[in-house]
């Protein structure tokens, strides 16, 4: 059985940042290769800045296609909204019944996860592979050194795509932030410009 990291995002727009994280998480652990799953729209963001999934997607598709272990995945687009970590960890699990799903998260996250829906379900049935974000708060203690929470000593990454997104609108340079691919489509299609 195959086991699949699963890294979820609104990856607006996808950037080296997480792909310097994603790559070095199936690199340097047990998992087989990572799903960068893109969500559909998070409540919690403002709709406006954030481009259609299928841009979102075509995005994290171009970024990915040189990385052998890494998958762009809109398996979200399909479920219902707004849609939670543990349904869409289940229907998933019932899909690809071969494959062992893990959840990708950084540090900041695993301090809220206690608020997260039905955390308990969730680390009941996979593993969690955490790495490194500078943030404030505690990871609580009911997790710390949990036999299915894995920390990984990744770099610490703090590119955020809002930055890149107010560096295109701008007119920065922010070719170094982005891959030749993903650059090429934001600039096609004037992206973020307005």
């Amino acid at each position: 059985m195959s086991k699949v990291g699963l890294y979820f995002g609104t990856f607006n727009p996808i950037h080296v940042g997480h792909l310097i994280i994603a790559n070095h998480m199936v690199e340097n652990s047990d998992l087989d290769e990572i799903w960068m799953v893109v969500t559909p729209h998070n409540p919690f963001k403002k709709k406006s800045s954030l481009l259609e999934n299928h841009h979102r997607f075509e995005l994290v598709y171009r970024a990915t296609e040189n990385y052998e272990k890494l998958k762009p995945s809109d398996i979200e687009f399909k479920l219902p909204q707004p849609n939670y970590t543990v349904y869409t960890l289940a229907h998933i699990s019932d899909t690809y019944q071969d494959k062992d799903f893990c959840l990708i998260m950084g540090e900041d996250n695993l301090k809220s996860f206690h608020k997260w829906k039905n955390y308990e379900t969730i680390l009941e049935h996979h593993h969690i592979y955490v790495y490194p974000r500078i943030s404030e708060g505690v990871v609580e203690h009911q997790f710390k050194n949990h036999p299915k929470i894995h920390k990984v000593d990744a770099p610490i990454i703090e590119l955020s795509s809002t930055m890149i997104r107010n560096g295109i609108k701008y007119k920065k340079n922010i070719k170094p932030l982005l891959t030749k691919e993903v650059w090429q489509y934001i600039d096609e299609m004037n992206f973020y410009k307005k």
